[in-house]
């Protein structure tokens, strides 16, 4: 697709494709260096982590996929992929193939990317070297965590694909909702909508939060639970973990219980930031990024 050229200049970056599937799969890699992989959430896209792109590159190399159905990744029907955090997983395991990262990957993970890369990490711990965790998760819901009204309602068989496919709520909503130190400019409320514009360019939206695994009998259940099983293995790996304590989902229960299982995590709480951590609060998260890379070589 052409975005926008307001919102092309806020995102200068050259597409790449991988072909996984029969399926364009959409990245961008800037920079020399180590591997910094950033995986975005729902209904976000590569252009979430520009900031840190632009920052980092200089000194990373930074690598952001749109995960398939998302952003400049080709968007199929049910046919052609299965929208499932195991198809999703075994995209990124094709990327970090066909890009031969090595072992020294740095994880940067937000929403659903925290699931997604920690299930990859999961199958490939020797391959990461550090966290890097804004407001996510990889774990089940929390016990003493409601699943929040407007996500049940989404969820909804029969009230959810005409709010998120026909009306675009979901993605519109968060471009609202998401932020909370200011609202969001037209070019980058703009950039976040720009995928999503029509009924069968959502569908990717509908399809991960029906993937939200909640009870045993959900598809996903069972890679979520070999998931968080998974997590003490990394209780030594370097982890910064970034969060935005306005998050309406991944809020404080969350974050207590990544402290859990990583209890020596680095932790960096802001208070009044939204869920989008990396784009509330980009000129702060920026050096104690680049300060945690230092300070873990």
């Amino acid at each position: 697709m052409e975005l926008p050229a307001a919102v092309r200049a806020l995102y200068p970056y050259a597409s790449r494709r991988l072909t996984v599937g029969g399926l364009s799969y959409h990245y961008v890699d800037e920079g020399a260096g180590e591997p910094l992989l950033m995986l975005h959430g729902n209904p976000t896209w590569s252009f979430y982590y520009r900031g840190l792109i632009n920052g980092l590159k200089g000194e990373y190399r930074t690598i952001a996929p749109d995960h398939i159905g998302c952003g400049l990744s080709e968007k199929p029907d049910d046919s052609r992929y299965r929208f499932t955090l195991e198809q999703r997983v075994n995209d990124v395991e094709a990327l970090v193939e066909h890009l031969g990262l090595g072992d020294n990957i740095t994880l940067v993970l937000h929403d659903w990317g925290g699931m997604i890369g920690m299930a990859y990490a999961a199958r490939h711990p020797h391959k990461i070297k550090r966290l890097i965790l804004g407001n996510t998760a990889a774990f089940k819901l929390p016990a003493t965590k409601p699943l929040p009204p407007s996500i049940k309602l989404c969820r909804s068989g029969a009230v959810g694909p005409l709010l998120v496919r026909g009306f675009n709520a979901f993605s519109r909503g968060a471009a609202s909702s998401c932020v909370t130190r200011q609202p969001l400019s037209k070019a980058v409320r703009d950039g976040y909508l720009a995928p999503y514009d029509s009924w069968h360019n959502r569908r990717a939206v509908l399809r991960f939060i029906q993937d939200i695994p909640l009870k045993p009998a959900d598809y996903s259940y069972d890679l979520l639970e070999s998931v968080e099983a998974s997590l003490a293995r990394f209780r030594q790996t370097p982890t910064l973990i970034l969060w935005g304590a306005q998050d309406f989902v991944f809020d404080d229960h969350f974050l207590n219980v990544w402290l859990k299982w990583l209890p020596h995590a680095e932790v960096h709480r802001f208070a009044d930031a939204g869920h989008y951590i990396f784009e509330d609060a980009t000129d702060e998260v920026l050096p104690l990024i680049a300060g945690f890379l230092d300070r873990h070589p």
